[in-house]
């Protein structure tokens, strides 16, 4: 009887989708066994592939829009998903307000905007849908999701009751908060985040110190970024008695979990399950014999809500083995074993370097697998599990 795979990788980082990543590992599978079933289930955890994992799992489509992008006066061709006859649309919010829209020398997190992310939002709104997912991962900004809610007609006022301006850097002008022009429709959709992360909004382990670097925040513009975040999490708490700032994942995306929460009445969930839930993971693991996963790198850090350790933890309920391969196998992976993995394997010779490997990503992951396949005992491995 033949073999029977799931598929469930996350995406490469820079080198594969998750959609190729299945393939490769496909195509390593069927060099060794032709008649070998699989069932690819590209992933995601809220972050770059969340769209795409979605709307291939649940047969949807995409839509084309343009938005605005990190800076406002920057126009971004892109796309969100609908999925379930259009009534749930998947967002990413870097595809209008990620980090990768910017070469490093233009990132500035006191001027960039999730304003982009708030169009998305009101596309998906005029498609009439009844739930909105949103991806968190990779963004670029910084404002709290101000610019988000200002897409969706809020007004944020300054001391003189001008339009105070977009950007993280400007949130501490803001005195007056006015929702009377909120897009009314957001009252009447679910909204539900999906992220990776559970920083919350400000201090030492929030959005602005943790994530503000790599935006190009120096320190002193970091504690600018995290003391404006606090002054506009105070303003939202005092005028219209929302206070999240300290929910789990409520600085995911510079702040924009916390705008979706104080704004939109959105919930928040981890990303990985989300993903999970959505493809519905566990009904096509449930068929399998195996299942194999991966990303780009796997570590001690994957435990922590990671693609492929959101995947071992169904297959552990499921008593199925887990093979997860990696572009690099870092420190800390013996506790793996304990979590549902039953191996861990790096598809990289070791004499190459990371562009190439990188370049050649697709190769190495089908290459892989061919050999893991045709070298080892499956039925032992059932009995190791």
């Amino acid at each position: 009887m033949p073999k029977t795979f799931v598929l469930a990788p996350d995406s490469f980082k820079e080198s594969m989708t998750a959609e190729q990543a299945c393939q490769a590992m496909q195509r390593g599978i069927q060099n060794v066994y032709p008649d070998a079933v699989c069932i690819l289930v590209p992933m995601a955890d809220g972050g770059e592939g969340t769209v795409e994992a979605l709307v291939t799992a649940r047969h949807g489509r995409k839509i084309a829009i343009e938005v605005s992008g990190p800076f406002i006066d920057q126009k971004v061709q892109t796309y969100f998903g609908l999925i379930e006859n259009d009534q749930t649309a998947v967002i990413e919010m870097a595809m209008a307000n990620g980090i990768h829209l910017l070469e490093k020398s233009k990132r500035n997190p006191l001027l960039t905007s999730t304003f982009g992310t708030g169009e998305m939002i009101k596309a998906a709104l005029d498609w009439g849908v009844a739930k909105i997912i949103i991806g968190l991962g990779g963004s670029v900004t910084n404002d709290g999701g101000s610019g988000m809610a200002q897409a969706l007609g809020a007004k944020f006022l300054d001391a003189t009751g001008c339009d105070a301006a977009v950007g993280g850097g400007q949130l501490d002008q803001i005195k007056k908060i006015d929702l009377s022009g909120l897009d009314a429709r957001l009252a009447q959709t679910e909204i539900i985040i999906a992220s990776d992360v559970n920083n919350p909004l400000c201090g030492a382990n929030g959005a602005s110190y943790v994530f503000g670097p790599q935006k190009g925040a120096t320190p002193e513009i970091v504690k600018t970024l995290d003391n404006n975040l606090s002054h506009f999490a105070k303003l939202v708490e005092q005028q219209l008695g929302i206070d999240c700032r300290e929910i789990a994942g409520a600085g995911a995306a510079g702040g924009l979990g916390f705008g979706l929460m104080a704004f939109a009445h959105a919930s928040i969930q981890s990303g990985v399950e989300l993903v999970i839930e959505e493809t519905r993971l566990a009904e096509k693991i449930a068929q399998a014999d195996y299942v194999l996963t991966g990303e780009g790198k796997i570590d001690f850090q994957t435990k922590f809500g990671k693609t492929p350790f959101g995947v071992a933890q169904v297959a552990k309920r499921l008593n199925k083995p887990v093979i997860a391969f990696a572009g690099v196998v870092g420190n800390g992976i013996d506790e793996l074993y304990d979590l549902g993995f039953s191996q861990i394997i790096g598809i990289n010779p070791p004499e190459i370097s990371m562009e190439h490997a990188i370049a050649h990503a697709s190769m190495y992951l089908e290459e892989a697998v061919e050999q893991y396949v045709r070298n080892y005992n499956f039925n032992e491995l059932i009995l190791n599990n």
